[in-house]
């Protein structure tokens, strides 16, 4: 099966402010796609079969066939003998105290107000979206009961631009009062907010310190988005697909980390999607530290078997922390696939603690 990526066209969306009116061309990430698979079929992996023979007894009666135990046929991403040869469970600091993970399951609505095309945040009225919401966190706690689940809304904060606007950096910082009122929406609904960046060609480390105002709150978390990071390629937004370093990921958590401690607050979530073998390089050096939980979030999208073996390759394949998971409305389906259900999921392992909608 050939590689196939979809990248988003432009969106104009306009944002009203007391003073004038702006034209944003939102690159989103409406149309991202799993990196080609290993192979054009699911790989199914099986346990060496038990052999019933060996220093058995003479005289012993032997099982007959139907009686051993038989194969089982995993789909990708499912086998827990190749998450245990990558090296899952993955060991990292004892939890802190208001750690979310992994006591709890985050299921979350990305998107962006402004837009009906770039997530289900921002697809429907709040009210109806808010209820939504609601009814996938009823889903998956009757899938899975051991876990509590906490909703969360998931903002696009920095959206990527396909053209360099008055800054020069292909992304446009989002209005506070538009983070606010997204923030107010997650509060009311008893959810947790991340807000999510990408950069363009603005480098991380200078748009971070603008949203300390609101990272300094005990229920706001982060997410990064290598594919929009294109400072080192100098592509415009939506024609590559970016990268992030693990010293990249590392100067992101030591900033959390620093507001952690500088705040007094609970540890924060740290979401980084990825799609691509090349979307996070030297995933081995990513620091763990207590003041931060880091989820490896499969973002792409695509067929049920697709999605399973951008999983196994680029999230199970190379540990981190914790997992995550996304899964589109709409771009999942829109070849005539079924959209994964929460069991379906749950079948992964390591199994999913993020689980974003788009």
């Amino acid at each position: 099966m050939r590689q196939s990526f979809c990248f988003p066209s432009p969106l104009f969306v306009h944002v009203v402010t007391a003073v004038s009116l702006v034209s944003l061309s939102l690159a989103g990430c409406a149309d991202r796609t799993p990196s080609q698979a290993s192979s054009p079929v699911p790989s199914t992996m099986v346990p060496k079969q038990t052999n019933y023979s060996a220093a058995r007894p003479a005289g012993a009666i032997q099982p007959s066939r139907s009686s051993a135990t038989p194969k089982v046929k995993y789909k990708a991403g499912e086998d827990p003998e190749f998450a245990r040869r990558s090296g899952w469970p993955v060991k990292f600091p004892r939890p802190l105290p208001g750690s979310i993970l992994p006591g709890r399951r985050i299921v979350a609505y990305y998107g962006n107000p402004l837009s009906k095309r770039m997530g289900v945040l921002g697809e429907y009225p709040r009210d109806e979206m808010l209820r939504r919401l609601k009814e996938e966190t009823v889903r998956w706690g009757k899938a899975d009961p051991s876990l509590p689940v906490q909703p969360a809304l998931h903002l696009i904060a920095v959206v990527a631009q396909g053209e360099p606007g008055k800054a020069g950096k292909y992304r446009m910082v989002m209005p506070d009062a538009i983070v606010n009122q997204v923030y107010g929406w997650a509060r009311e609904a008893g959810a947790i907010l991340f807000i999510d960046i990408q950069t363009g060609h603005d480098d991380i480390r200078s748009i971070l310190p603008h949203f300390e105002w609101l990272l300094r709150n005990p229920d706001v978390h982060l997410g990064i988005d290598p594919e929009f990071n294109l400072i080192k390629s100098g592509a415009r937004p939506g024609k590559k697909i970016g990268t992030y370093d693990a010293a990249d990921i590392n100067y992101v958590s030591g900033y959390l980390r620093d507001l952690v401690k500088k705040y007094n607050l609970p540890p924060k979530v740290l979401t980084v999607h990825r799609f691509t073998r090349n979307g996070v390089t030297n995933a081995k050096a990513i620091e763990l530290r207590p003041e931060v939980q880091v989820v490896m979030n499969m973002d792409g999208w695509g067929a049920p078997w697709l999605k399973r073996d951008s999983y196994k390759d680029y999230v199970v394949a190379e540990p981190v922390q914790f997992t995550g998971f996304k899964l589109f409305y709409h771009n999942d389906t829109r070849k005539g696939d079924p959209l994964l259900t929460p069991q379906e999921v749950l079948k992964l392992n390591p199994k999913p603690l993020y689980i974003q909608y788009q």
